[in-house]
C-alpha cells in the first residue's frame, strides 16, 4: 500500500476540499505527461491505480508483429514468447514500465501537472463553497482598508466591501466582527472574487430571518423593505396564520428581536408595519408613526393622495422628507401630503367626494405605539423640530 501517498490525499480532501478522486486523475494525467516527456509518445500508455490503496502501475501495450517498425508501439513476436509462450502476431501485450527510470525533466513536468491540478481543483472547491452564500448574509472580520474599500475576511477567502456598499459614517477596526450580505461571488483565474455590502435592503431580511422563527418558517412574510442605510428602514409584514400577529413577531418580547437588528446595523431605526392588500390602508400604516385621516389611491397612475392632521404634517413628511420618501419606496405609490388645512383650501374634501366635518386639528396627539417607545416617540419629537 502507498500509504504516504493515501494519507497525503486524505489531507487534501480534509483541508483543501479536493476530491481524492480528482487528485488521482491528476496522477494519472502527470504519469502520462511523463510517459510522453520520456518515450516521446503516450498513446498507447496506461495507468492503473487502486482507489483504496493507492497503488499505481504504468504499462505500454505493444503489439505482437514479426519485425517491429516502431519499438514504441510493436515488439517481435520472439520477444513475446519469451515473455509467455502463449502470445502469437496480432495479441496485444502489457509491458510494465518502472516511472522510477523516468528522467528529471519528465519527473518535473509530471510534478507540475499534478500542483496546477491541485490548484485549479482547490479554487473551484472555494468557488462551489461560497458560490452557495450568494444572496445571504454572513458574518465577517475586518482584515484592514484597502484604501477606500475594506476588506473582510470570510473564513477561507477575502470579501471586498466597496466603499458604494458601506454604510455612511460607520467605521470598523481591524478583527471587528460585522454582518455582511453577499452580493456576488465571481469565478476568477486567482480564485473567488467574492462583493459583499451592508446597505442592501435585503440584508435587514435576512437579519430578521435569523432572529425571528415566524420569519424563517413562513408564517410572516416580509412584503416589502424601504431603507435609506444608516438611518432608518421600514419593513411590511404580513401574516400568513391568522393567530399570528406579524408586528409583535418581528418586534418579539420587549423589542428583543427587533433590537437584535437594530444593534447589529448600528442603531439604525427600524419601522415595522403591517402589509395590507388594500393600497389605501397600506399607505396608512407606511406613513405610520403620523395618523392619517384620509387616503384615496389611483392603482392605475399609482398615485395617492393624502390628509392628514395639520399638527401631524411635519410628522408624516419627517425630517428632511425621509418617512414620505420611504413610505413612497415601500408601497411604490407617489405619495401627494396634504394638511387638512391645505385641504380644505384647495377644496380636496369635495373632490374626494368627503364630508368635511369638524376637523381634529387641535386634538391632542395620540399616544404612540406602545412596541416602539424610543424609535417613534423621537419620530414624532424629529417631525415637530
Amino acid at each position: 500500500m502507498n500509504k504516504e501517498l493515501l494519507e497525503a490525499m486524505e489531507l487534501l480532501e480534509k483541508e483543501k476540499h479536493i476530491s481524492k478522486e480528482s487528485l488521482l486523475e491528476a496522477i494519472e494525467n502527470s504519469l502520462l505527461t511523463a510517459c510522453k516527456n520520456h518515450f516521446g509518445k503516450a498513446d498507447n500508455i496506461r495507468v492503473n491505480i487502486n482507489p483504496d490503496t493507492c497503488d499505481f502501475a504504468v504499462y505500454a501495450e505493444k503489439e505482437v508483429v514479426e519485425t517491429p517498425e516502431d519499438p514504441a508501439l510493436q515488439i517481435s513476436l520472439a520477444d513475446a514468447k519469451m515473455m509467455n509462450p502463449k502470445y502469437e502476431v496480432g495479441d496485444t501485450v502489457q509491458i510494465p514500465l518502472d516511472s522510477k527510470k523516468f528522467g528529471r525533466i519528465a519527473t518535473q513536468n509530471a510534478k507540475n501537472v499534478i500542483l496546477q491540478k491541485i490548484r485549479e481543483e482547490e479554487r473551484s472547491a472555494l468557488y462551489r463553497d461560497y458560490f452557495t452564500m450568494e444572496k445571504d448574509v454572513t458574518t465577517g472580520i475586518v482584515q484592514r482598508y484597502l484604501g477606500k474599500n475594506i476588506s473582510v475576511n470570510l473564513g477561507r477567502v477575502d470579501a471586498i466591501l466597496n466603499e458604494s456598499e458601506q454604510v455612511k459614517g460607520e467605521t470598523f477596526r481591524p478583527n471587528d466582527r460585522i454582518k455582511v450580505y453577499v452580493l456576488e461571488v465571481k469565478d476568477t483565474p486567482k480564485g473567488p472574487r467574492i462583493s459583499v455590502s451592508r446597505t442592501h435592503p435585503d440584508l435587514v431580511k435576512r437579519l430578521f430571518e435569523s432572529e425571528v422563527a415566524e420569519v424563517r418558517d413562513g408564517t410572516v412574510e416580509i412584503k416589502a423593505i424601504a431603507r435609506e442605510a444608516g438611518s432608518r428602514t421600514k419593513i411590511a409584514v404580513k401574516s400568513n396564520d391568522p393567530n399570528v400577529d406579524p408586528v409583535g413577531a418581528c418586534v418579539g418580547l420587549n423589542g428583543a428581536r427587533v433590537n437584535a437588528v437594530v444593534n447589529e446595523l448600528k442603531g439604525e431605526k427600524i419601522d415595522i408595519i403591517n402589509w395590507d392588500d388594500n393600497p389605501a390602508y397600506l399607505i396608512e400604516n407606511a406613513l405610520s408613526p403620523a395618523k392619517v385621516i384620509c387616503v384615496v389611491a389611483d392603482e392605475e397612475e399609482r398615485e395617492a393622495q393624502v390628509i392628514v392632521p395639520d399638527y401631524q404634517l411635519s410628522l408624516a413628511i419627517g425630517k428632511e422628507g425621509q418617512n414620505a420618501r420611504l413610505a413612497a419606496r415601500l408601497t411604490g405609490y407617489k405619495i401627494d401630503i396634504k394638511s387638512e388645512t391645505q385641504a380644505r383650501e384647495l377644496g380636496l374634501f369635495e373632490q374626494m367626494g368627503l364630508q368635511y366635518g369638524d376637523a381634529p386639528a387641535q386634538e391632542q396627539q395620540e399616544e404612540l405605539s406602545e412596541d416602539y417607545p424610543d424609535y417613534e416617540a423621537e419620530d414624532a419629537r424629529e417631525g415637530q423640530e
